[in-house]
């Protein structure tokens, strides 16, 4: 896979000269590179307890992104997934700490424990006072003495750094800092394994399952579980967390592991919110990408219950861009439309042979969502073929409201329908047609006049004209022949989607963007769209 990086030994000292860039001053990085890459706060004066976390690099923003006030001092960082040496973990040590001491915050991996754990004896050694804690969040796996340290590190970041910026000492910064431990409970879903620079990616999750229970560096998780969608993936997740969370209330981190869409994670957001789990909780960090594993395809929850003065801390300002802050979870609320813009229903009315006919069509066009969403990808962004699916499903589920009896009025109600249901550009001009259409045919048109008088006015407002690689070069054909039969518009239709082919130049719709090399030889997903919904009416 290619991936934006310079030469692979040089990824992590590149990042961190990166991250430092952009800190507008901020923070510093110590000499030694490349086998010390240690980040420091610029205005570190050494008065109060330092805190210094770190680990293997490609957890980004974690944990360079936490340097700052209110949180880190420093942060030590090792090669990808690779704990930091001791000497590099001794050198952030001997950089930040004075007389007030130091709290090494290590997440619970053999590695990061034995070299921070050595290199805290070094420093004492120096006549340091130094105290390490260990966080061992993660209950995938719960009968393992050792349990991972993952996202939750991330509540005891911040919770001990607003104490230690309070002034704190190092005793009751540890104490602290071990009884958020204690409560800290964490568990990630991924649909993909991330993808190791310089590596070759692991494909052990196959296509509709999804691994529960990995860890931040690709590790197995504790089972795949069969993948539905977003809501069943979050109550997998939340089951788990349940089962071992106490009874009071909790704050709640939801990490974004690196590879899911910020759609993505406000989808999950709102499952969390909508589970069993929500009543346990009651303010939320994120989602963001927190503690990420590169560009795994999944996230992670992590929760720490209210306790003491938890929550004021988490909620305690700092100027880190990557650090969210702290919101409390809410009901959403619905407020009502403007004036003017709620729609005026008209009275539905039943006519059974019009609703079988509209809900023919309707699922003729569902059965296609594939067909031209693959047609859309070769020139477009691949969603033709579901923007009319939707627009059919829900227009189905209108079929009780319409008024089915009453044709002019019933262009006017698919129109106004299209316009709530349908997106994008395609939505509005469609809606546009058959208001036009609407209106048309209130004046005594036919139906042929009526429907061209609709193209016309869509014609008007969206400038495509025939010749501009549009559904139009289907749509207009077939209504120039109308009065011949549906079989006529049909071949008309289909003639004037398959010329679309041979255009190499769209001078309308998202396909303009694309080069004519992509475009030659695709027929236009919205004229096919048209030329399968007359084909399959002169089918009947």
């Amino acid at each position: 896979m290619t991936q934006f990086i310079n030469e692979k030994e040089d990824i992590v000292t590149d990042a961190v000269d990166g991250v430092i860039a952009a800190s507008g001053g901020k923070l510093a990085r110590l000499d030694g590179y490349p086998h010390i890459r240690v980040v420091v706060r610029n205005d570190w004066d050494k008065s109060k307890v330092a805190l210094i976390s770190g680990g293997g690099s490609g957890h980004e923003p974690a944990h360079a992104g936490f340097v700052g006030e209110g949180m880190l001092t420093a942060a030590v960082c090792g090669d990808v997934f690779a704990s930091p040496s001791v000497d590099a973990v001794l050198a952030g040590i001997l950089a930040v700490t004075g007389p007030a001491g130091c709290l090494l915050i290590v997440k619970n991996y053999t590695g990061d424990r034995l070299n921070f754990g050595l290199a805290a004896e070094r420093a004492r050694a120096f006549g340091l006072d130094v105290s390490m804690v260990i966080v061992d969040d993660d209950i995938a796996l719960p009968d393992l003495p050792q349990a991972r340290g993952i996202a939750g590190a991330l509540f005891v970041h911040k919770i001990a750094g607003a104490l230690a910026q309070k002034g704190a000492d190092l005793a009751k910064v540890t104490s602290v800092a071990e009884r958020v431990i204690s409560g800290l409970k964490s568990i990630g879903m991924s649909l993909d394994t991330c993808t190791v620079p310089g590596s070759p990616k692991e494909h052990r999750i196959p296509d509709g399952m999804a691994e529960l229970g990995l860890g931040i560096h690709g590790e197995s998780g504790v089972e795949q579980v069969n993948f539905t969608n977003a809501k069943d993936a979050m109550s997998a997740v939340v089951a788990k967390l349940a089962a071992s969370m106490q009874d009071k209330p909790h704050v709640v981190l939801v990490n974004n592991l690196g590879g899911a869409s910020v759609l993505e994670m406000a989808v999950l957001m709102k499952d969390l919110a909508n589970s069993s789990l929500a009543k346990s909780l009651t303010h939320v960090i994120g989602p963001a990408s927190l503690m990420t594993s590169l560009d795994m395809r999944g996230f992670s929850i992590s929760v720490c219950p209210i306790v003491d003065d938890n929550l004021a801390a988490l909620k305690a300002p700092v100027s880190l861009a990557a650090w969210p802050g702290v919101s409390q979870i809410s009901a959403v609320t619905v407020v009502n439309l403007p004036d003017g813009l709620r729609p005026i229903t008209p009275l539905a009315s039943q006519h059974a042979a019009t609703e079988e006919f509209l809900k023919d069509c309707c699922e003729m066009l569902i059965a296609s969502e594939a067909d031209l969403n693959a047609l859309d990808a070769k020139s477009g962004d691949g969603d033709t073929g579901s923007t009319l699916a939707g627009a059919s499903r829900a227009l189905i589920g209108a079929m009780d409201r319409l008024p089915l009896a009453d044709q002019t009025q019933l262009y006017r109600a698919i129109g106004l329908e299209l316009s709530q249901t349908m997106g994008g550009s395609s939505g509005v001009l469609l809606a546009i047609f058959f208001a036009a259409s609407g209106d048309a045919a209130s004046s005594g048109l036919t139906m042929r006049d009526a429907l061209k008088a609709g193209l016309t006015r869509m014609q008007e407002i969206g400038g495509a004209q025939l010749g501009d690689r549009t559904m139009v070069d289907a749509l207009y054909p077939a209504l120039e022949i109308l009065d011949n039969g549906f079989g006529a518009a049909a071949k008309a239709a289909r003639k004037g989607a398959e010329h679309t082919a041979t255009l190499d130049k769209a001078n309308a719709g998202r396909a303009s963007y694309i080069s004519a090399a992509q475009l030659k030889g695709h027929i236009d997903p919205g004229a096919e769209a048209v030329a399968r919904l007359f084909e399959h009416i002169a089918e009947r």
